[in-house]
């Protein structure tokens, strides 16, 4: 039975084999970009298990854990409950040939790209794995589509459902997971999954590779101050990258008494041993929208996709690097950047337009 790269491809042609060599170098040559399983799992285990309050200033958490080389995981999904917050402070810091892995998402990859284009010595991405990252309705992601046609950064490529499991296997502490998608397909040929032989069925199955972040980031509706967390509405992967990484830095609206989170102890989606830092932050995720708090300011994705994909056609970095000059690097705080780029009646009207969903707070 085959059980190569190209088991279920048909019709091969020279530039197809050129691509499938490729693809199979790849795979002959794997590596985990970030800890190795048995790496993230030893440092899991060396983590405190006491209940101890782990409340800081996000700057303060990306200081500790946010360092040049590593493995970013970034939970959310498209722009929904992004770690936008986290983001702006990793870009204040700066950290170099960094990794994103990520399901889906939008601003955050594209903030610290744009970031990297304008000050390269500052920050910078070399690669990322990755189901999706674009702005879903609104469009494509211009830096992303920048990068790659320069060649600029490397790209693994999942489906959403893939990484979505290779983050699971992460948590779960083993190096791989099968899935029934990917093989006998293209998706072969883009990322450093594996078609074996079950062993038990004898079919063929595609394996892809656990995915363990130096730092997950994630955002979320409410949690205690040791780390135990709700989240209302899609969960977007975020348990799983949390429990997938090393460290994990977690920003939410509001932090809870945790008697609150011990009367509905079902609620908690994330719990306190995965979480390192523990960062209260309203509007944590915005432009993205957080259910039950705010909706979506498309206005303001619109701005910045444009001022990419401007870019993008012209190369004049001048307007992006304003962008970053002014919102970023000229305010102090994620509180200052809101105060500044999003006037009050906006923040009102988000608010009302997210509908006032249904969230447990008490």
């Amino acid at each position: 039975m085959e059980t190569g790269i190209n088991s279920g491809i048909t019709h091969v042609t020279q530039v197809d084999k050129e691509i499938l060599k490729k693809a199979s170098d790849r795979k002959a040559n794997f590596e985990y970009w970030g800890p190795t399983p048995r790496e993230a799992r030893k440092a899991a285990v060396a983590k405190k298990k006491g209940l101890i309050d782990k409340r800081m200033t996000i700057k303060e958490a990306v200081e500790k854990y946010v360092k040049d080389g590593m493995n970013i995981g970034l939970g959310g999904f498209v722009n929904t409950r992004v770690p936008t917050a986290i983001v702006w402070n990793i870009i204040k810091k700066g950290a170099k040939n960094l990794t994103l892995s990520l399901q889906s998402n939008s601003i955050c990859c594209e903030w610290i790209a744009a970031a990297m284009l304008v000050n390269p010595d500052h920050i910078s991405v070399k690669r990322a794995e990755l189901a999706w990252w674009g702005y879903e309705i609104i469009g494509i992601a211009p830096i992303l589509r920048y990068l790659t046609a320069n060649g600029m950064i490397e790209l693994d490529d999942y489906t959403n459902y893939g990484m979505s499991v290779r983050f699971k296997a992460g948590a779960m502490g083993i190096p791989f997971i099968p899935v029934r998608d990917h093989g006998g397909s293209d998706m072969e040929m883009v990322n450093r999954g594996a078609m074996i032989q079950c062993p038990f069925s004898g079919d063929n199955v595609y394996l892809v590779p656990a995915c363990n972040p130096d730092v997950g980031i994630v955002h979320v509706t409410a949690a205690d101050m040791y780390g135990n967390a709700r989240i209302f509405g899609a969960l977007c992967t975020c348990p799983e990258i949390a429990q997938a990484a090393a460290h994990t830095i977690m920003s939410c609206e509001t932090i809870l008494d945790n008697m609150a989170i011990r009367r509905y102890p079902n609620m908690t989606e994330i719990p306190y041993p995965v979480v390192d830092a523990v960062c209260e932050q309203q509007f944590g995720a915005w432009p993205g929208a957080v259910y039950g708090q705010y909706w979506f300011d498309m206005e303001h994705f619109l701005y910045f996709r444009g001022l990419c994909d401007e870019f993008r056609k012209t190369g004049n970095k001048d307007k992006l690097k304003q962008y970053f000059d002014e919102y970023f690097f000229s305010c102090d705080t994620w509180d200052d950047f809101i105060a500044k780029i999003v006037p009050h009646k906006k923040l009102t009207y988000l608010r009302k337009m997210d509908g006032q969903q249904p969230v447990i707070f008490s």
